[in-house]
């Protein structure tokens, strides 16, 4: 299939939601390895890491801030690269979670933080470790090349790999799918149009 003909997203297990849970969603939550990154951890010599962040998925989260979502990142490991490119991408250092080898504690704590409910929250995962959170989200999404247990606990599944350009459709599905202005909004606000 060539790039142009990609369909973007697939419904998971749970089969695509109506509408009004998209347009519930105030909070997006992201796993960084596997989700963001292809998943490939790259240390040197040092031990200093690397990883790889694809550009349209930036711009993906981009436009759900540009719809007035909050993003927030939850990782397992403890990366300084994670904290970079959440500033790149402008998210607030208190909705930045490294180390958190169980996940749902920590999902818990940011919708007490951000005075959500777990309904009102989307969750993007690849791996077991996410099942407890996107288990719990309202809307739960992962990438083309997720474990099979996640694809079987999502919502949606985008037709691309995590770090690839998997979260860019997501977010791009999320914001269609409201069906209430969100996705002209966003790239109204985007292009400086608004």
């Amino acid at each position: 299939m060539a790039d142009d003909e990609d369909p973007g997203v697939r419904p998971g297990g749970k089969g695509f939601p109506p509408p009004e849970v998209y347009r519930a969603i105030k909070l997006v939550v992201f796993d960084v390895d596997g989700v963001l990154t292809d998943g490939r951890i790259v240390l040197d010599a040092h031990g200093v890491e690397s990883k790889f962040f694809h550009v349209r998925d930036g711009s993906g989260m981009t436009f759900l801030r540009k719809a007035d979502l909050l993003l927030a990142l939850v990782t397992g490991r403890s990366s300084p690269v994670v904290d970079v490119r959440a500033r790149e991408l402008d998210i607030p250092a208190a909705r930045v979670k490294q180390g958190a080898r169980v996940k749902l504690p920590v999902f818990r704590e940011l919708l007490a933080e951000t005075g959500l409910a777990a309904a009102q929250a989307a969750f993007v995962g690849d791996d077991l470790i996410d099942l407890p959170v996107l288990e719990a989200a309202g809307l739960a999404c992962c990438p083309g090349d997720a474990h099979p247990e996640v694809r079987r606990a999502c919502h949606v599944i985008a037709t691309r790999p995590g770090g690839r350009g998997g979260a860019r459709q997501i977010c791009e599905h999320l914001l269609k799918q409201r069906a209430d202005g969100s996705w002209e909004k966003a790239i109204g606000r985007y292009l400086d149009r608004i």
